[in-house]
């Protein structure tokens, strides 16, 4: 009995697979939307038309940008989890999208399971900045105060749960030193509070701070990747500064929901890889400090499901409160 099954299942699957094909052939016949969690104008929403412009070329069908901001982006990514299976219904997913399956308790998707991975798009490091008239010159002096006066360093962030605090929850785990979190309501708000003195020093993505540090206002004595970052070569990263093996880099990449057909994924991993090599494409990415950087499908799930387990730790180990 159980040799029949299996041989029925067998053949479902022999079945639909040239169906699948078939199907792919043929696509896109109509629009694609693209959807992106946060507000329109933001790097989110700038990165997926810069990606969305490209693909639709190469397609033969418009790539329709959709901002459907909220929760953290949680909305968006429910919206496109509950969507047909058919390639018409994509997420452009950033570093929130594991964040958010860290930090709260139920979510109406599974960060991981209710989602095909198509490609990765572009990653950026965040910078730790201090004003321009601090007399801290790089990490290590933060970490030496940090460990002198426990719990009395501060760093400013643009919010609970943010990304910029985990980033920084896990710069103190791996430190081994306590600090103390101020969140902010947004990026500028943490820049604006650090341009008046406030907090010694911020985390913060390079378009919220270049500007300030070109001005002369700001100065970054760190990049939280591993290498350092093209925008700011001088600049040593945290690894090279003392805390060995730390790396937090935030990234974009698209989501499709589970069940799409390979051959669709693997058309739109194709035509994403395409759009990456346009300069106008690379140039607008690094212009919002990113790096342009395809991956497989694989890789891209792989990504997220090692980005959630992380986060997951941080926040328990910091004892961040679950939403």
């Amino acid at each position: 009995m159980k040799r029949r099954t299996l041989l029925a299942a067998c053949a479902a699957t022999a079945a639909a697979w040239p169906a699948s094909r078939a199907f792919a052939q043929g696509y896109p016949e109509r629009a694609v939307k693209l959807y992106q969690g946060f507000a329109p104008g933001g790097n989110a929403d700038a990165i997926a038309r810069a990606i969305g412009v490209e693909m639709g070329k190469a397609m033969g069908q418009p790539v329709v940008v959709e901002a459907q901001a909220g929760a953290g982006g949680t909305i968006a990514a429910a919206n496109v989890a509950r969507a047909r299976p058919d390639g018409y219904t994509l997420l452009l997913a950033t570093g929130g999208h594991a964040v958010a399956g860290a930090l709260y308790n139920t979510l109406p998707y599974k960060t991981v399971a209710d989602f095909e991975g198509v490609s990765t798009v572009t990653y950026f490091p965040f910078l730790i900045v201090v004003n321009a008239s601090s007399k801290v010159q790089g990490l290590a002096e933060i970490i030496a105060s940090a460990k002198a006066a426990p719990g009395t360093v501060a760093y400013g962030t643009a919010g609970i749960g943010s990304t910029h605090h985990l980033a920084g929850e896990l710069l103190t785990k791996m430190a081994g030193v306590s600090m103390m979190h101020v969140p902010y309501r947004g990026d500028a708000a943490s820049v604006t509070a650090l341009l008046g003195g406030e907090v010694p020093f911020i985390i913060a993505p390079p378009t919220a701070v270049l500007s300030n540090i070109q001005a002369g206002k700001l100065r970054a004595v760190a990049t939280t990747g591993l290498q350092r970052w093209p925008g700011l070569p001088k600049v040593p990263t945290v690894a090279e500064q003392g805390v060995a093996g730390y790396d937090v880099r935030s990234w974009a990449g698209v989501l499709a929901p589970a069940g799409t057909p390979r051959p669709v994924v693997e058309r739109l991993n194709t035509e994403i890889l395409r759009a990456l090599q346009a300069p106008a494409v690379r140039q607008r990415l690094e212009d919002m400090g990113g790096e342009a950087r395809g991956s497989t499908p694989e890789e891209m799930k792989a990504l997220v499901a090692r980005e959630l387990e992380k986060w997951t730790q941080v926040v328990a180990d910091a004892k961040i409160p679950r939403q």
